[in-house]
């Protein structure tokens, strides 16, 4: 009985370390996602989670960090939702005045002659996703009802996490301390000589990103970002056609090129949404595998982060380089 009772003995063992395996793994990856964080010289909150597994990582992951342009995916869910209900069609077309040029980035200020520029709101809300168009964005945002319609729908999805507040127009100028309220409705050509310019030396840039990280509208925890990437993937928002349309959208997105996508081995697919103000760099998307080893999930977020923004986004592009191998290597063959 005693050879029998150290097989039994080693099996255990065995077993164990290979249950406990999992969380050591994952433990190394939260400390190297740590040892990162400093060089962007500010405030990160990183939320990954291997979609089929379900094995997840979380560092600051419910600390709250401003959305910028990242909120122009949950604008797109709502868009979706709309849609669906019949509320709006894709084929709509929209008449670009030129109100509809505002601050920011984009293509329609600087691209278009206007007025005499009529889109779909399918190609608006392409620029919207692909280029960060804020223009297209504030334009998808008037059609659906305003941020107020798009803050009820992550409240119905249970996302507590993602405040939806403002135009884009206005929270850049909120970000640039305008006076919103005055320039909000001016033309584009009129509002930029009475924009005040921004502060150039470091502490006036901490002042201005402090209080940008302090300001609760349009913010989100990098945990239930992640939380509306896995709804995608499963197909549970809206429905499953259009989860993946919406996923195939992201796949074209044209921002952030040296964030979550700067260290993976080309040609990786990621679908995924970015977003840039001040002291915040941001990426949150669905890292596609290879070798059938499943999706990845990742949410990185910043505030007051001090360093130049290519020191930023390399935080990113590691922490997404680390969740890359890691599960690559370790997460079962997805089916």
């Amino acid at each position: 009985m005693r050879p029998i009772f150290i097989v039994l003995l080693l099996t255990l063992d065995v077993t164990t370390a290979i249950a406990q395996r999992p969380s050591v793994g994952l433990e190394r990856l939260r400390v190297q996602i740590e040892k990162t964080i400093p060089a962007a010289r500010g405030d990160v909150g990183v939320a990954i989670k291997h979609l089929e597994s379900g094995q997840e990582v979380f560092v600051n992951a419910d600390d709250a960090y401003p959305l910028a342009s990242v909120v122009k995916l949950p604008i797109l869910v709502e868009l979706y939702s709309q849609i669906t209900a019949g509320k709006v069609e894709f084929d709509e077309m929209y008449q670009l005045t030129p109100s509809d040029q505002h601050v920011g980035s984009g293509d329609i200020p600087v691209m278009f002659d206007l007025p005499g520029v009529s889109m779909s709101l399918r190609n608006i809300a392409n620029m919207m996703m692909i280029i960060s168009d804020n223009s297209a964005t504030d334009v998808i945002f008037k059609r659906l009802g305003g941020p107020a319609v798009v803050q009820a729908r992550m409240r119905s999805l249970g996302l507590n996490g993602i405040r939806v507040d403002r135009t884009i127009q206005e929270l850049v100028l909120d970000f640039g301390e305008q006076d919103t309220e005055r320039l909000k409705d001016m033309l584009l050509k009129d509002m930029r000589p009475l924009m005040r310019p921004g502060p150039r030396d470091e502490a006036g840039r901490l002042a201005r990103h402090n209080q940008n990280a302090k300001d609760p509208r349009d913010q989100a925890t990098p945990r239930d970002m992640n939380r509306l990437l896995e709804m995608l993937w499963q197909g549970k928002i809206v429905d499953a056609e259009s989860s993946n349309s919406m996923l195939e959208l992201m796949k074209r997105c044209r921002t952030g090129a040296g964030r979550i996508k700067g260290l993976l081995p080309q040609g990786t697919v990621v679908a995924h949404k970015t977003g840039s103000l001040g002291g915040t760099v941001d990426d949150v998307g669905i890292i596609y595998l290879p070798q059938d080893a499943g999706h990845v999930a990742i949410s990185v977020m910043s505030k007051r982060a001090m360093a130049d923004s290519p020191d930023v986004e390399r935080v990113v592009a590691e922490v997404a380089r680390y969740a890359y191998d890691y599960f690559l290597f370790t997460a079962p063959t997805a089916r």
